[in-house]
């Protein structure tokens, strides 16, 4: 700073206001100030910034994968967020390991971010108390906490679930198959309860053989598929609770014979060309929202934890328009939401 402030002939105090983006300054001087600094190549340096105001201008953001084009618009609202406040985004990956989104989350807070937002992988987030009494703004996406109060931000997969299956009984639909997530993620379950929900208002039993929860992995979502389309009374839709299940489910289902109903849950890229129905949740929204609740908590808003839900939306394409074979199933009056 003293050779900056030589070099533009000035004064240190002049420098870091400048730098610091305070007002005092007069546009001429800036302007030599930032001459000085792009010639001499100066650079803040953050950690001495970081031991006299206690605050380092960053954030952290555990997701579930980083590869998952779900997380990609939900990242980029968060940074976007985070940029328009000066403040750097970290993120990574847990893997939807607990252990490893306990690690990640921890080694965030060693770095001394400012706040988190993070996407459950496990059930108890007790770990973070210490790191919120601290100081640490902590947000929640798409998932709620476990153990702990907190800000939470999700989709309402309940109601999309259920507008989703819904949708199927209206085109004429009895026999439909749910093929899901993990049973012990709480997206996974609510999308489940959606769908039983929807087939108990419209007076229709559901089969065990009806529903499969468990790792989305091609092979294991592709013999789901074809369990349920075998058989002397296969179904003839299928709702499928999430992107990576759509993705699997499309593949299986164009190698079959059978002409078979399909919603899917979360957007898919070309779902449009394709003619894929789906539930689309907007996880540029979701991030966005969060982002946006974590500087309020930084800014000082205090207050009990919030839960913030943001709609669904279904979208008809053609795929969840097919009727079931012969087209003329039993009467039954589907629910209006």
């Amino acid at each position: 700073m003293k050779d900056v402030a030589a070099r533009a002939g000035v004064g240190l105090k002049t420098v870091s206001r400048v730098v610091n983006s305070e007002p005092g300054v007069t546009p001429d001087t800036e302007r030599r100030v930032q001459e000085a600094i792009e010639s001499l190549g100066f650079r803040r340096n953050d950690s001495a910034r970081v031991l006299r105001k206690g605050r380092t201008a960053s954030i952290g953001l555990v997701l579930e994968d980083l590869a998952d084009p779900f997380y990609g618009p939900l990242s980029r609202a968060v940074e976007e967020v985070a940029r328009a406040h000066g403040a750097l985004l970290i993120n990574g990956s847990s893997a939807e390991d607990p252990d490893r989104e306990q690690e990640l989350a921890l080694a965030l807070c060693a770095r001394r971010v400012d706040g988190l937002i993070v996407i459950p992988a496990g059930h108890d987030h007790r770990y973070l108390e210490p790191e919120i009494k601290a100081g640490v703004a902590t947000v929640f996406v798409d998932r709620p906490a476990g153990r702990i109060d907190a800000d939470t931000v999700l989709s309402d997969s309940f109601g999309g679930a259920r507008a989703g299956v819904a949708h199927l009984i209206a085109h004429g639909h009895r026999r439909i198959g749910f093929i899901g997530d993990q049973p012990r993620i709480h997206t996974a379950v609510e999308r489940l309860r959606g769908y039983r929900t929807a087939m108990r208002d419209a007076g229709l039993t559901v089969s065990d053989d009806w529903i499969s929860l468990g790792s989305t992995a091609p092979e294991r979502v592709r013999s789901a598929v074809e369990g349920m389309l075998s058989g002397p009374e296969p179904v003839t839709a299928l709702f499928a609770g999430n992107n990576r299940v759509t993705v699997t489910a499309v593949r299986a289902l164009a190698g079959s014979e059978r002409p078979t109903a399909l919603v899917g849950f979360d957007d898919i890229e070309l779902a449009d060309l394709l003619g894929i129905t789906v539930i689309a949740q907007d996880s540029a929204a979701l991030g966005r929202t969060a982002a946006e609740q974590l500087f309020r908590r930084l800014d000082g808003a205090n207050g009990e934890p919030v839960r913030v839900a943001l709609e669904t939306v279904l979208i008809p394409r053609g795929s969840g328009e097919i009727r079931p074979p012969g087209g003329r199933p039993d009467p039954v009056t589907p629910p209006v939401r």
